[in-house]
This record gives structure tokens, C-alpha cells and sequence, in this order.
């Protein structure tokens, strides 16, 4: 009996040394530079703080011995804040990871500090394809969407439809810029043409003088450059001005379905979206959206689907290489598919594009819905080599040619 007793002893002293040298190990602090009380707030803000403290619950809270903690930080829309935050979440807080960053100025100012000090970071939020061409970085993944996939679904779909003369409404940033670009090329390859452009300000409230602008161009579309508060903000005043019933089509280039619900069916009915992710689209869709939203009280938009997806994604390859060194990490990301409720087939290519299914949509009529929320209908499924730019014409300096 001695002998039993002193082997059990032993054995609860051998785990509770184990969980004691766990408790050492440092926790794994993930970071998520985010707009929390601006225009993309919505979009990406504290439901995308929310995704990613998802993800590490059903991860199971920790990993290689390491308690995972989920930091994040408002970057107020300042490429200058997002650069302070992403050099003292790594140097002075300890991040390994950081995610989402919300809009591409601040991406790509978060996006230079991470490249430097050798960590990863996975931009959910952010557009512009410089993310993955001139800003690319070893260690840097675009996960979600960009201005050249956006451009190439909306506006391929829309000239082919006959609307086949644009002029653009476009936020003065990066982002914005590259949109134009990217649908430009689209439209014009396609036989279409673009009228002209006007540049706005980043969340301006007044988009009078914009829109009488595309209105005189006698445009068949008035392609929206934007997003978030801008984007509602001038459909809302195009509705206003009488410019959608007066024949002119209002096609905002980059709309979640928090922007459909702030415009509402009944202005918002017919327009053409693209889309990385929509809450209801199947059974696993729904499921993950049911938890979100009962956190959150609003579906996930496609940026907060894929901070969740991501962040996983980025777990589970830490586990599988045993350490968080960057290299390691990334080389099993890479490598290694993204099959889950966001993505089928998923790959992360050698620039960090992420290349998944996107998807077309339109906006239902208000006869149509069944309720909140219930706010689109699949047009197309465009494949994931159709609708993102080919790896040959990438302009990151990583690809080899």
C-alpha cells in the first residue's frame, strides 16, 4: 500500500510541477489593430476583436504549453497611430501575431513594422493589392478580399450586363485609389468606359458635390471607390437626389452586410455586390454566425469571418511546428490548405494572397426578405483562380519568375 500511495504521490507531484512550469511559459499574445468607433467600425472594430477571442476559445485557450491572449488597439484611421501600436504591441507587449488592421493606410504603415521586426501579420480588413504586390512582405498574408478581386467580380459582372460606361466616387487613401485602378483595367478590358472620377475625403458626411458630378456625367454607373460610413453615406444622398430612379446605377465596389443594413432593402434593393463571405449561405455558415451573433447582436461581416478563420489557421500551424518562431509558422500556413466555414480550398500563395471563392450578389427587394439580415441572393460563384489576380502578374518581390 506504501509503495501504491507514494507511486500516486509521485504522480500528481510529477503533474502539478508540469502545470506549474506552464503557468511560467509566457502567454501568446496576439494583437488586432482595429477601427473601433469610426467608419469601418462595423465592419471590422470590436466584432473582429470578438472573432478572434472566438477562435482561441475553440482552440482551447492555449497552445505549446502557453496561455493565448487576445490584444487589440483603436488606430482612429492614422497610419502614423497603427505604426506606433503594431512597433509597441511587438517590442515593448510581446505580440507575435498581429491581425486584421482594418483599412489599407493603416495596414500598410502596421504592414512596414511587422516586415522589419520579422512577425507575422494577417490584414482581414484592408483592401488595397498593394498588400500583396509592392508591400508584400515574407510574413505577411492578405486573407480576405483586395481592390483587384473586388474590381474583378463587381465590374466584370456589371459591363457584361450592359452597364457599360462608369464614373467613380473614390476616398482619397490608398485604398480607394487602388479600387478605381483595379476596376478601370476591368471595365476598360471589357469593352466599357469610365466618364471620370471625383476623389472625396476618408468620412466625409457631405457627398452633394460628388454626386452632382457623376449625375452630369450621364454615367450608366456610378462606381463607389469606398467603404463603410461613405459608402451608406452616398447611396443614402444618391437616393435622395433621384439618382437611381433616374436610370444611373449606384454599384458600390467593396458593401458588407452591416452597410446593406444601415441603408436598408428598401434603398439598397438591386445593387451588385462582391463578397468573400456571406453569414447565410449554408449550414456552416449559419452555425458560426449563430454564436457571433449572440455575442455581437449582428452577423459577421466577411472581414470578421476571416479574422476567426485566420486566426485558427495561424494556431493551429504554431501547434504543428512546435514554436512561434515566424518561418516556421508561415511555412506550414503555406503549405497547408484552409478547409473551414469561410474557405474551401483555401491557399496562401508565395505574395500572401490568400485565394479563395468570392462570390456576386444582389441585394434582395424588401418583398423578398424574410427578416433582418436576410439580405442577398447568389448571382455567381467566381473561382478562386478567376476572381483574384494570377500569381504571374504579381508584383511582390517574393514571387519568383
Amino acid at each position: 500500500m506504501k509503495h501504491i500511495l507514494s507511486g500516486i504521490f509521485a504522480a500528481a507531484f510529477a503533474l502539478s510541477a508540469i502545470a506549474a512550469q506552464a503557468q511560467d511559459k509566457p502567454p501568446l499574445k496576439i494583437g488586432g489593430i482595429l477601427d473601433m468607433s469610426s467608419l469601418y467600425a462595423d465592419i471590422t472594430g470590436p466584432g473582429s476583436e470578438t472573432a478572434a477571442k472566438m477562435a482561441v476559445e475553440d482552440f482551447g485557450g492555449e497552445v505549446l504549453g502557453r496561455k493565448i491572449e487576445v490584444l487589440a488597439a483603436d488606430h482612429q484611421n492614422k497610419a502614423d497611430l497603427a505604426a506606433n501600436i503594431a512597433r509597441d504591441m511587438i517590442d515593448n507587449q510581446g505580440v507575435e501575431m498581429i491581425y486584421d488592421v482594418a483599412a489599407s493606410a493603416t495596414a500598410l504603415a502596421a504592414g512596414e513594422i511587422a516586415k522589419a521586426r520579422g512577425k507575422i501579420i494577417i490584414f482581414n480588413g484592408p483592401g488595397s493589392i498593394r498588400l500583396s504586390n509592392e508591400a508584400c512582405g515574407p510574413y505577411t498574408v492578405h486573407y480576405v478580399f483586395d481592390t483587384f478581386g473586388q474590381a474583378n467580380v463587381t465590374g466584370l459582372a456589371a459591363v457584361k450586363s450592359g452597364l457599360d460606361t462608369w464614373f467613380f466616387l473614390t476616398a482619397d487613401y490608398a485604398f480607394g485609389q487602388d479600387l478605381e485602378k483595379d476596376t478601370t483595367n476591368v471595365v476598360v478590358k471589357t469593352g466599357g468606359k469610365v466618364l471620370g472620377s471625383v476623389r472625396h475625403p476618408l468620412n466625409t458626411s457631405d457627398f452633394s458635390s460628388f454626386l452632382l458630378q457623376a449625375q452630369a456625367s450621364k454615367a450608366k454607373v456610378i462606381g463607389l471607390a469606398n467603404a463603410g460610413g461613405d459608402t451608406v453615406n452616398a447611396i443614402k444622398q444618391a437616393a435622395e437626389f433621384g439618382i437611381m430612379k433616374g436610370g444611373q446605377k449606384v454599384s458600390p465596389l467593396l458593401a458588407f452586410v452591416t452597410d446593406i443594413d444601415s441603408i436598408g432593402l428598401e434603398t439598397a434593393q438591386g445593387l451588385l455586390l462582391a463578397e468573400a463571405f456571406y453569414w447565410d449561405m449554408n449550414d456552416e455558415t449559419r452555425a458560426f454566425s449563430k454564436r457571433f451573433m449572440e455575442r455581437v447582436k449582428r452577423p459577421p461581416t466577411s472581414a470578421q469571418a476571416g479574422v476567426y478563420s485566420s486566426v485558427t489557421h495561424y494556431l493551429k500551424a504554431v501547434k504543428a511546428a512546435g514554436t512561434t518562431d515566424a518561418a516556421a509558422v508561415m511555412k506550414l500556413m503555406k503549405e497547408t490548405p484552409i478547409n473551414d466555414f469561410f474557405a474551401h480550398g483555401g491557399k496562401i500563395r508565395q505574395d500572401g494572397r490568400m485565394v479563395h471563392d468570392m462570390y456576386l450578389f444582389e441585394v434582395k427587394k424588401p418583398s423578398e426578405s424574410k427578416g433582418r439580415w436576410d439580405d442577398y441572393k447568389l448571382l455567381a460563384t467566381v473561382p478562386a483562380n478567376e476572381a483574384f489576380q494570377a500569381l504571374e502578374q504579381s508584383r511582390c518581390p517574393l514571387v519568383k519568375k
